[in-house]
């Protein structure tokens, strides 16, 4: 069991080592900033189960330096950093800024092409436009993290060869959309993830999130796609280890 997206960091957790301990598998521990970033390395390095992505997320380009990029490519060939993320778009509070983002993505994933790595992607309200810069790096393997968008575009990325993070917000009673998504994409395109501390499946939901409830979603997938739990498990896990090139 992979949870392939948490923020298990102490601005949210007092409790990391007890959180930590609670899951049955391994977690991936995606960095946002500079800050996140540097306790993606200390994490890693601290606990066997946990491997980490570090990254420029969109909504933080304003404070990137030429330090945040220095840290990326100082720390991208530690061997438990598995990729570069969470990197991407995000239009939702207005695009004034959106000139600057795209040009920290593709910063980016120039770094994830040269480096050989995965790329763990944010995108919301600008799939499109995530999409087209995507199709610039075809070398460069792409998770979509929470994946929000059509089922339509959800084809087009399959087609690129994309994955799709799949979390608690698959058990919510309004998540038409994304069931949809999920029962018509193939299961080999699918990782689990939880977000943590963020959108806590049901009957959770509400209150803060934590990797070992990735079964829960593994659980609702295998209802949508009338799967066996089990077989759900063992396939995202693999899915997750050949996407990260995790050594289990």
């Amino acid at each position: 069991m992979i949870d392939t997206h948490c923020h298990i960091f102490s601005e949210y957790y007092d409790n990391i080592e007890e959180v930590v301990n609670k899951m049955n598998g391994y977690m991936i521990v995606a960095g946002c900033d500079d800050k996140t970033n540097l306790e993606v390395i200390d994490l890693v390095s601290k606990y066997d189960k946990v491997y980490g992505v570090i990254g420029i997320q969109p909504e933080e380009v304003s404070q990137v330096t030429n330090k945040s990029i220095k840290i990326i490519e100082e720390n991208i060939n530690h061997p438990k950093i598995v990729g570069i993320g969470e990197i991407g778009l995000d239009y939702h509070y207005g695009i004034d800024d959106i000139d600057k983002q795209k040009d920290i993505f593709r910063t980016m994933l120039d770094l994830a092409s040269k480096y050989h790595k995965p790329v763990v992607i944010h995108s919301r309200d600008a799939i499109k436009d995530t999409y087209d810069i995507i199709r610039e790096y075809p070398d460069v393997k792409c998770d979509l993290h929470c994946y929000s968008s059509s089922l339509e575009m959800a084809r087009e990325f399959v087609k690129l060869g994309c994955m799709f993070g799949i979390g608690g917000v698959i058990t919510f009673k309004n998540a038409k959309k994304l069931v949809e998504v999920v029962r018509e994409i193939p299961i080999e395109n699918i990782l689990l993830e939880t977000d943590s501390p963020y959108l806590s499946p049901e009957p959770y939901r509400g209150q803060p999130n934590n990797p070992s409830n990735v079964y829960l979603i593994a659980q609702k997938i295998a209802e949508i796609k009338d799967m066996d739990v089990s077989e759900v498990l063992k396939i995202t896990t693999e899915n997750a280890i050949r996407q990260f090139d995790l050594p289990l």
